[in-house]
Order: structure tokens, then C-alpha cells, then sequence
């Protein structure tokens, strides 16, 4: 059920269509907020519905109305609605979007159900007396979210019920426990980011109940486990789909991840039997290096290193040649259309104060660009084999 419809008035300074608006809220809002906040991403999940634009168009100007669907909560559906407005161009044209209402579509129904409760306790009451007040009481106890709290001396960020219940959920952090919590998992307890040193909280609440370690899908999840299982009582092991996290699940997906999760001795033979596979592979590749990843040895000159730098905090992009010539700045909700509409055929590099995201990578890929510098890497499904990434934390190291 949809929590919440945005609604925005957008102009344009010329004639363009409904798809024309739609692409570019996409475009120029990709990689604002990583892509936690990609709106193809929560569309994916379910957590953003169809956008839809109605359009009319007055001389050589084009006015409408824009309505974003939006299932998440107030604070993040908030965030959404303010992306909107970052819009500014629409094809060629200058735009201006203003968000006006977010209606709570959730109002009219709830408001059908308490009618339809009003109508329930005059049958009640007219059957035998009841306390109206222990009544709504009720209603009211049984519809809040349970709050996180913080548990042990360490002050652990964890469910209301992790301290009562026969099982607890070990997660990795904060935002695993909120989203565990919005979908009513109460037992659930964060190592918060723990690196190389288990909270004894944690230990000694394994000892005497029943413990899944639910930990996120990518390599630092397996290190987390290792450390856990040396001080800790681990029965059972649950992971997010490979390359997520477990904030960002879904409750069908959480659901799906629990039910799945097996006894420990069994995904550690597992975890051993891919390593192995990962090992003999190895072994058998070829010694020659492949001209991508020479690629990836590149060294960028000091002059562009200090560009960087100033780069940080700006959500801007610079484009290079071959010889590490600056051909252009951008700003990065700018740079696909940049790159897609004019060109830049002696483009070789571009580096930017933004996340990196699939479509800019396939992008690259198909403009001949090698290499793409930026704050940090979004989710990515495929890999260019002739594009090079680096964050900035590579640049460190």
C-alpha cells in the first residue's frame, strides 16, 4: 500500500513531452545520495511507485504536474521530494520543479477504518459495558513500532525484546537493526561496525540463547563471521543476497535470507569449498596480464591529485584527454547527459566528486573512456572489462 503521493508542479522553458520529464528526473537525481536514494533502485524494491507526469502545453512552454508514489517513511519519502526539485533542465530546456503537497493517501483508509471501529464499539457497547478508554488504549499500544533501544554497557543498538526472547539476531549495524525492526523483528542486536574485537555483550548473551548471525553479502560479511565464531556461540548463519546490505532489504527478502539460513559447520564447509574452487582457479589462470587491468596501474599526475582535492564537496566532474588535459567541468547530475549528447571523442578519464553508478559505467564504456575516478562505487551488476574504477580511497592506498 502506498504511504505517500508527492506532488510537484514542474515548467519548462520549451516543448517537451511526459518521457522527457520523466528521464530527467531520473538522470539528474542519480547518484545524489548513492544509491541508497537511486529512485530506479527503490522503484526496483517496491519502495517508489510508478512516476507519472500529466503535461499541457501553453505557446512555447510546457507546464505539469509530476505524482511520485512513495512507500517510504515521512523523513525519506521528505528526502525524495526535495531531490525533485534539484531538477533544472529538461533536454536542452531550462526547468523549474517545486514540490506543493505530499498527501498521506494512507488518511482516507485510515480514517474508513476508525469510523468502522466507532461503529464496532457502539455494538459493544449496546452487547455489555466496556471501558471505552482500555479499549483505545489498546488500539493505540498495538499499532506503534517498536523503538530501538540501547542494550549492555556498550550500548548496543538493538530490538526491545533481545534481552526477553529464546533466539537473537546478530547484525552488523544501527541501520540493519532499524530496518529489521520496521518489518517486526524485535530480537535483533548490532556489533556496530565491530572490527577485530567482538562486544562482550554479545558473547555472553550467545551463551544462553539461541543466536543467527545475519550479516551483509560481500566479503567484509565473512570476515565479521570469523571474528564472531571465535568468541561467540553462532548456531546459525543468514546472509543478504550477494553485493547487499542488510539495511537495504526488503521484508520479503529478510523473511527469504532467515528461513534460508543454515547451522554454522554448514556454511563454513561452504564458505571452505569456494575458497577452494576460488584457489584452483587461480592457479590455472594465465600469468600475462590483460591489457584492462594494465590499465588499472595507470599513475595520475600530482596536478590531477590536487584536483581531487578540491573537488571534494563541490558534486562536480572534470573530464581528461589521453594526456591528462582537462576538456570540461561539469556538474556530476550533469555529466551522463554531457557525455551522451555531445562529442567527446578524445574523453579518456573523468574524475568526480559523486558515486559511480552502472549507468555511468556503461556509458563510459561506450564513449572509449578508460578511466573513472570517484568518491565511492555505487551498486554494480556488470563491469566493463576495458574501464578502470578507482575511489578516492584507492588513491590513498
Amino acid at each position: 500500500m502506498v504511504k505517500y503521493m508527492i506532488r510537484a508542479r514542474v515548467e519548462v522553458e520549451g516543448l517537451v513531452d511526459k518521457h522527457d520529464i520523466v528521464g530527467a528526473i531520473f538522470g539528474q537525481t542519480e547518484g545524489l545520495f548513492g544509491s541508497e536514494f537511486d529512485l530506479r533502485d527503490l522503484q526496483e524494491k517496491g519502495r517508489i511507485g510508478r512516476i507519472s507526469v500529466e503535461v499541457k502545453h501553453q505557446g512555447s512552454k510546457t507546464f505539469g504536474e509530476i505524482l511520485v508514489p512513495s512507500n517510504l517513511d515521512r523523513v525519506e519519502t521528505a528526502l525524495v521530494a526535495a531531490m525533485l526539485e534539484f531538477v533544472d533542465k529538461v533536454g536542452p530546456f531550462n526547468a523549474k520543479v517545486r514540490v506543493f503537497d505530499i498527501v498521506d493517501v494512507r488518511r482516507e483508509k485510515l480514517k474508513k477504518v476508525v469510523d468502522r471501529a466507532k461503529e464496532i464499539l457502539q455494538t459493544m457497547i449496546k452487547e455489555k459495558e466496556v471501558d471505552v478508554k482500555e479499549v483505545l488504549q489498546e488500539i493505540e499500544t498495538s499499532t506503534k513500532t517498536a523503538e530501538l533501544i540501547e542494550y549492555g554497557p556498550e550500548r548496543l543498538p538493538a530490538g526491545p525484546e533481545v534481552d526477553k526472547s529464546d533466539t537473537i539476531i546478530i547484525v552488523e549495524g544501527r541501520a540493519d537493526v532499524i530496518n529489521l525492526l520496521r518489518y517486526g523483528y524485535k530480537n535483533t542486536i548490532a556489533l556496530e561496525g565491530a572490527r577485530g574485537e567482538i562486544p562482550k555483550t554479545v558473547v555472553e548473551l550467545s551463551k544462553t540463547k539461541k543466536t543467527i548471525a545475519f550479516l551483509d553479502g560481500d566479503r567484509a560479511g565473512d570476515m565479521i563471521l570469523k571474528e564472531l565464531v571465535r568468541v561467540a556461540k553462532v548456531d546459525l548463519v543468514a546472509r543478504a543476497p550477494p553485493g547487499r546490505e542488510v539495511e537495504e532489504l526488503t521484508g520479503k527478502e529478510i523473511a527469504k535470507a532467515l528461513k534460508n539460513a543454515v547451522p554454522l559447520e554448514v556454511y563454513m564447509q561452504q564458505l571452505r569449498e569456494v575458497t577452494e574452487s576460488v584457489e584452483e582457479v587461480a592457479e590455472k589462470a594465465p600469468t600475462t596480464i590483460p591489457e584492462a587491468e594494465a590499465v588499472s596501474e595507470i599513475q595520475l599526475p600530482e596536478a590531477v591529485l590536487k584536483t581531487i582535492d578540491t573537488l571534494r564537496g563541490t558534486l562536480e566532474s572534470v573530464i581528461y584527454d589521453k594526456n591528462w588535459n582537462e576538456l570540461g567541468r561539469v556538474p556530476v547530475k550533469d555529466l551522463v547527459d554531457k557525455l551522451v549528447g555531445e562529442d567527446l571523442a578524445e574523453a579518456y578519464a573523468v574524475v568526480m566528486d559523486g558515486v559511480i553508478t552502472q549507468r555511468l559505467l556503461d556509458i563510459a564504456a561506450a564513449k572509449g573512456i578508460k578511466v573513472i575516478v570517484g568518491a565511492r562505487v555505487g551498486a554494480i551488476s556488470r563491469k566493463p572489462t576495458d574501464v578502470v574504477m578507482l575511489t578516492y580511497e584507492d588513491l590513498k592506498s
